[in-house]
């Protein structure tokens, strides 16, 4: 799997997720803004729930520029045994089931599924408590979490 296409593709997902919030933060002020809206009585909050809406989508579409800036300074650097599971790392997991799991290790900002091929590839942060768990991991060790009342455990099967 290239870790570059993967790059590309957080970028291409996050920039139609910019396009779609800041859609719908220009529907919300419009809606805000118009004149049919402006409150008649206390109770008349349609115009101000609109406001606070805009002002949330808008802080939504600036954490997606920020994102996007942080990925596309990103350079994934190639496994390095000596330094573990490191920022860039392509990982396989395994669990007792048997079944696996690919990861890829991001900056912030790039939460998300992703299809590569025929496999489907999760894109994590180092911040996340899976991404904390792997950083200087190797090949065969073994990680767990707690999720709610469940502690789940797996194998590091391979690192790119």
């Amino acid at each position: 799997m290239d870790k570059f296409l993967l790059q590309q593709r957080v970028l291409e997902k996050l920039a139609e997720d910019l396009l779609q919030v800041e859609q719908a933060a220009r529907a919300a002020h419009e809606t805000a803004t118009h004149e049919e809206n402006i409150a008649e009585n206390k109770y008349d909050t349609l115009g101000l729930e609109a406001a606070y809406l805009a002002t949330g989508q808008a802080r939504r579409a600036e954490a997606i520029r920020q994102a996007m800036i942080n990925w596309r300074q990103f350079r994934p650097r190639p496994y390095d045994a000596s330094k573990g599971i490191q920022l860039g790392a392509l990982v396989c997991l395994v669990d007792a089931d048997d079944s696996q799991q690919q990861l890829f290790l991001g900056p912030d900002g790039g939460s998300m599924k992703l299809l590569s091929g025929t496999q489907f590839v999760q894109v994590i942060s180092s911040e996340a408590p899976l991404g904390r768990v792997l950083l200087g991991k190797c090949e065969g060790d073994e990680v767990s979490i707690q999720v709610a009342a469940v502690r789940q455990q797996f194998d590091v099967l391979r690192v790119q």
